[in-house]
């Protein structure tokens, strides 16, 4: 007889239903409950939660370390796994452990320096991890100097937000003048110079972008678990390359992503991806969170998040090692029931019931005989 874990995701992504399918699926046979909040109400985490909440809108990042205390406290969560304010999450990592609730997130200094992108490639510049030519740019004129410089030296220019997640805001710059080209077919993330330097011209306030060249695939996700003694347990590459995906153990991947995981105390699950400049691989983008493809590790038979609520916990899981890599795979979208009303709907419990319930002992869930395939349901192989 072991006790439940109560693990909480706020706001993540739709994927991470999966993240949730294999904490239930660990290979302890532990029982895992999981409570998810979210601001849309037909957000998938919402159906496949145990218990769900919908996140007060409007809070300050101070105002939503209160509602996260108060959820701890309140539903008895074991382990938290901070996305949205992850910044201000972390500062308070010792209230949430004196409520009894472990951050599976890195300390505020790691996260402070990958905030923002400028620094991050300054940081990790230091240590001697290759990254590309960036410039800084807040208006028009440093735009203009900046493709310039990348056009002469033969490459294609992109930007991006300095801050930010994901390939939001992401666009790669042309020459082409705007025409049906732009309006025929899918969206496109190449944009118009001259339409840039108009918006930039009307906005009333300046932007804060990185402006880089075009990097080359494959991209490479590493995903890193790393313990509170900044110890790498788990790093493992997903490779990218079109419609086709796969893995890897190169240390051309590895190396970089273990000096960064460990150097800057990227506590718990991470991702660093690289991408190709010319010959030589360089970081793209650090994520001091679970990626929202971790997931597919489980075609190498590894069940990452499992390993990282151990840490979390105290626990040891040891070095994670792959048994096997997986084939290569394609991703495919698929249906995900929600919820049949709109609203969540809640166990109604009083909190003292809820107390005295995460004290109690219960059985553990078995583990399914075909966990490997049903943990990467929406992987297809190649």
């Amino acid at each position: 007889m072991v006790s439940r874990v109560r693990v909480w995701l706020n706001r993540t992504y739709a994927e991470n239903v999966f993240f949730m399918d294999q904490l239930r699926r660990n290979p302890s046979d532990r029982a895992v409950e999981i409570h998810a909040t979210h601001g849309d109400a037909d957000s998938p985490v919402l159906a496949a939660a145990d218990t769900a909440d919908l996140e007060p809108e409007g809070l300050s990042p101070a105002g939503y370390v209160e509602y996260a205390l108060d959820q701890c406290q309140r539903r008895g969560i074991d382990v938290f796994v901070p996305r949205l304010h992850q910044s201000a999450v972390v500062a308070h990592r010792a209230e949430f452990e004196a409520v009894g609730t472990a951050l599976l997130a890195p300390p505020p200094e790691a996260v402070a320096v990958f905030h923002d992108k400028v620094v991050a490639y300054e940081a990790v510049q230091a240590i001697g991890v290759p990254v590309p030519p960036w410039w800084r740019v807040r208006g028009a004129e440093e735009l203009v100097a900046a493709v310039e410089e990348l056009e002469a030296a033969g490459h294609k220019a992109c930007f991006k937000p300095a801050s930010g997640a994901g390939g939001v805001g992401f666009r790669v710059i042309t020459r082409a003048p705007f025409s049906l080209m732009h309006l025929n077919g899918f969206p496109s993330p190449y944009v118009p110079l001259d339409m840039v330097l108009e918006a930039l011209k009307e906005a009333e306030e300046e932007v804060d972008w990185l402006v880089m060249p075009r990097l080359e695939q494959p991209e490479v996700s590493v995903d890193c678990l790393t313990g509170p003694d900044n110890r790498i347990r788990l790093a493992v590459g997903r490779t990218k390359n079109g419609r086709r995906r796969g893995f890897t153990l190169h240390e051309q991947w590895l190396e970089p992503a273990r000096a960064i995981a460990e150097g800057f105390g990227l506590h718990y699950l991470s991702n660093i991806q690289f991408r190709m400049f010319g010959d030589r691989p360089v970081l793209m983008d650090v994520n001091t969170r679970p990626a929202g493809g971790l997931h597919q590790l489980a075609l190498c038979g590894v069940n990452a998040p499992w390993a990282a609520v151990q840490l979390a916990l105290g626990e040891e899981p040891g070095e994670v090692v792959p048994p096997f890599l997986g084939q290569d795979y394609t991703v495919v979208s698929g249906p995900r029931p929600l919820r049949s009303v709109s609203l969540p709907q809640q166990r109604l419990e009083e909190p003292q019931e809820r107390l005295e319930e995460s004290q109690q002992t219960l059985p553990a869930l078995p583990s399914p005989v075909n966990s490997v395939a049903d943990r990467a349901s929406q992987a297809l192989p190649l």
